[in-house]
Formats: structure tokens, sequence, C-alpha cells
């Protein structure tokens, strides 16, 4: 064998054990990245079933599978790139875009309030905002869109802090290291979505399941399904049928509420990216004032002190969300979607004009 191969062989050898030590490195950051995160994680996974109930069962994974791809294509097509810019062109500008989407959550969190208190009031308001849905289709496009723009302010989040975490790596090492955040993100939330919205029909399965040791819990059908049932089969047969009825009675519960944890994930996460964005701006005191009742709290109770603060936190940020939304409804309602409607009039006629 040449020198010449030899030493292309080892630089070969060089470059995939640098490689492989980047792939390392990116992983360990994602991770790291990813569990700072993590709270904005569980709000995404909670907000999303609700965007999912009252359809029928053959269309629950496909309205998954469609939110899913929205999901990985804010994160990857749009945010992961703005994220790369705005740190190095305007990293002025990332504070009040968050805070923005924070608005927005919050006011579709106080919408859903709304809807709860005063249904009639909800669909008056609804019935301005938006054209008014006719039929199943355009109520799963209405669906799946609501949902993708309320993951899109949630993913912004996520991969701010997955940013912040990897102040000091190198652009392309930033940008592996979102694109893992990004897609493991979205595999966790959406997969967990996808089991939790298909239990109650796994349920139905294993209750009705009369030999479930011989079909592996009903994951498969039996070989011979024409035998009669075995030992382990009768023996087991209580246990999965006892389960599976428990998965059907509380599944809708659950259901309800994931859908009120969902609500209220809105309204604390986006009043909490509010909060912390007026701290930029010199507006600090009310994060402050929050902060230290957090801390009081915690004090008075040390033996769940970490608790105690969380809970303060997020019910402060959830107040001053939902105080933030309620504003905002009248605000969308008698300005902001009435100047859309008139920009896209002015817009249409012109558009007849010309033609």
């Amino acid at each position: 064998m040449s020198i010449g191969l030899i030493a292309l062989l080892d630089d070969i050898a060089g470059l995939a054990k640098v490689a492989a030590a980047s792939l390392d490195d990116v992983v360990t950051q994602a991770a790291k990245a990813g569990a700072k995160a993590a709270g904005v994680v569980i709000d995404d996974a909670a907000v999303t079933p609700r965007y999912v109930t009252g359809f029928a069962a053959s269309r629950e994974l496909p309205i998954v599978r469609r939110i899913a791809v929205g999901s990985l294509k804010n994160k990857l097509l749009f945010l992961l790139p703005a994220a790369l810019a705005l740190s190095m062109l305007a990293p002025w500008a990332i504070t009040p875009l968050l805070m923005l989407g924070g608005a927005y959550l919050c006011y579709e969190g106080a919408e859903k309030v709304l809807e709860a208190i005063q249904p009639h009031s909800a669909h008056a308001h609804e019935a301005v905002v938006v054209a008014a849905v006719q039929d199943g289709a355009s109520l799963e496009d209405t669906k799946v869109s609501s949902a993708i723009k309320t993951d899109f302010i949630l993913s912004a989040e996520i991969m701010a802090i997955a940013l912040a975490s990897v102040p000091d790596t190198s652009f392309w090492l930033q940008a592996m290291i979102l694109a893992a955040v990004g897609i493991g993100i979205t595999v966790m939330v959406y997969g967990g979505v996808a089991l939790i919205v298909k239990a109650d029909d796994v349920g139905v399965a294993l209750a009705a399941n009369e030999r479930p040791a011989s079909t592996l819990l009903g994951l498969r059908r039996a070989s011979a399904p024409s035998l009669p049932a075995s030992g382990a089969d009768r023996a087991l047969r209580p246990m999965t049928r006892t389960l599976g009825r428990g998965l059907v009675l509380g599944m809708p519960p659950f259901l309800k509420l994931l859908g009120i944890v969902g609500t209220a994930a809105m309204v604390w996460v986006g009043g909490g990216i509010v909060i912390h964005g007026l701290e930029a701006y010199g507006m600090g005191w009310l994060g402050h004032a929050l902060h230290a009742t957090a801390e009081a709290g915690a004090h008075a109770l040390p033996a769940i002190g970490g608790a105690v603060e969380w809970l303060i936190s997020a019910a402060g940020s959830g107040v001053f969300g939902l105080l933030l939304g309620g504003l905002l409804i009248p605000l969308t309602h008698y300005v902001l979607a009435p100047a859309v409607k008139r920009i896209r009039g002015l817009g249409g006629a012109r558009t007849q004009r010309a033609s």
C-alpha cells in the first residue's frame, strides 16, 4: 500500500473522529437546551390535544400528523433561520417579537375562557374575527391552522431558549443544535399527543380482547383465532379488561382536564413571556414583585419550596396573561379585525379595477 494512500486513510480517520466528536457535542448540547425548554415543551403537549377533540376517531391521527408537520416546518424552515439571522443581525428584535407572540397566546387563552363563561359572546367575537365555519372540512382546516399558529409561538420560545443556552458556539453548531432540538421536541410532543388521543381506542381493544396473552394485549391478531383461550389468556383477561374499561371511562375527563391545563398554559406562558420582555425595557417592577412573592412563598413552606415557587410564578403570570388577553379581545373585535377587513376590501377593489 502506498504512503499516499495510508496518509489519505489517516486523514479520513481523523475527520471521522472530529465528526463523531462534533455529533456527540451536538447531541449533548441539544439535550441540555431541550431540558431548559422543558417547561414550554410540557405546555405545548398540554395545549395540542384540545385541537383534536370533537372529531371522528378516524381523523384524530391525520389531524395530529398535519399539526406535527406544520410544527416541524415552523421550527426548521422559519424559526431556525430566523433565530440565527436575528441573533447575528438584529438581536434587539428578538424580545419584541417574542412579546408579540406572548400577547397572542394570552389573547387565544382569554378567548377560550370567554367561550367557557359566555359562549354567546365568544361566538359573536369569532364571527367578527374569522369567517363562520360551515362544514367539517373547513372546521378541521381551521382547527389545524389555529393549532399551528399556537405551536409557532411556543416553538419560537423553545428555539429562543435553546439558542440562549448555546451562545458561545459556532454558527453551524448552533444550527445543528437548534435542528436537533426542533426535531426531537416535535417527535416527543406529537408522539405523546397521538398516544393520548388514541388511548380510548386502545382501551376498547383491550376490553374486548378475549385472548390478551395470545395476541400481545391486542397489538396483533392471534395466529390461530379458532383455538380456545389458553390459561394465560384467562389469567390475564380480567386485568386487561379492567385496564381497557379504565381507559375508555377515564380518557374523556382526562382530555377535558388537559384542555383546561392547555388554556391555562397559554395564558401563563404568554404572560410570562411579556413580563420577562418588559424587564428588558426597564419595566421590571412586575417581574421583580412576582419573583419576590414566589421566593417568600417558597421560604414559608421550605419542604415544598420549589413547587410553591413555581406555582406562585405560574399563577401570577397566568393572571397577568388573562388580564392582557381580556384587553386584547375588544381591541381585536372593534379595531384590529375591522381594520384588516377594510384593508382586504381595498385590496380586492384594486384588483377588480386592475382586471
